[in-house]
């Protein structure tokens, strides 16, 4: 069986839902009928065929072959399989994805990851504000799985994130990690102000100290840390990084006391 690829034809003349472009959802549905789904979400209302060209047989492993910052909520809810996405995409990529891989070669729109529950989400260049955030009006943020991105990421990357692992390489915006409740991010390539600030629980990693931290975090010292130890490995045996980020005995910050203050901000001494 071959990939079931959708080729971009032209710049989309409306904003998109790919939503129901995964695995599940087209399984079982014949070439004819994929290209009568409505993707369009205004008065165009276009449908998969009048933005693009279908080929392909395997709905386990779709390609979109060109990108547009028009696509929004691509592999939303995907449970398994594999979508890849050569270009940019728009806004709540792989959002409340449970399971698969989803690979965006290329940047993403804000709210990537958003919801997550499981799987993979890789973004080769940026990603938008709200990285593994909530939508207005929910209570959490990304709630399993890993997400990765190479390049930077925007404002606010793991606002209340309960669960799993987030990475971005090429350093983020202001408050990252704000309020988060639980699971690890880390940064490599400099944050700006204020990360962690009203974090409850979890983890922030560093590859250099932070601008600045909100007042009410203490410092803790330098303490031998078998968690700095075996997130190091972990990172370096998932292809993530090539190097160690913290080292041995990185210095440690505990906060945000002005909430529960149970998190901890962790960066090279």
């Amino acid at each position: 069986m071959k990939a079931l690829t959708f080729t971009l034809v032209a710049e989309p003349p409306e904003r998109l839902d790919l939503s129901p472009l995964t695995p599940e959802r087209l399984a079982g549905i014949e070439r004819r009928d994929i290209e009568r789904i409505q993707i369009g979400i205004s008065k165009h209302g276009s449908k998969v065929g009048d933005i693009f060209r279908v080929a392909g047989n395997d709905p386990l492993d779709i390609v979109f072959e060109g990108g547009s910052a028009r696509l929004d909520r691509v592999a939303e809810g995907m449970r398994g399989g594999s979508v890849r996405v050569i270009g940019n995409v728009g806004a709540q990529g792989a959002r409340a994805m449970r399971g698969g891989q989803l690979t965006i070669e290329g940047n993403a729109g804000p709210h990537a990851g958003s919801g997550m529950r499981g799987g993979r989400l890789e973004v080769t260049g940026n990603a938008g504000d709200h990285l593994g955030a909530p939508l207005a009006g929910e209570l959490a943020g990304m709630n399993g799985g890993v997400l990765i991105v190479r390049g930077r990421a925007g404002a606010f990357a793991a606002d209340r994130m309960r669960r799993g692992l987030i990475a971005v390489l090429k350093g983020s915006g202001d408050n990252a990690g704000s309020r988060m409740i639980a699971g690890t991010l880390v940064v490599a390539g400099g944050t700006g102000e204020m990360p962690g600030y009203l974090m409850r629980r979890g983890s922030i990693l560093l590859d250099r100290a932070p601008k600045s931290l909100s007042p009410s975090f203490v410092e803790c010292g330098a303490p031998e840390s078998v968690f700095a130890a075996v997130i190091d490995r972990h990172l370096i045996a998932e292809g993530i990084l090539k190097r160690p980020l913290l080292g041995i005995a990185p210095q440690k910050y505990g906060g945000d006391n002005a909430v529960l203050g149970m998190g901890e901000v962790l960066f090279p001494r």
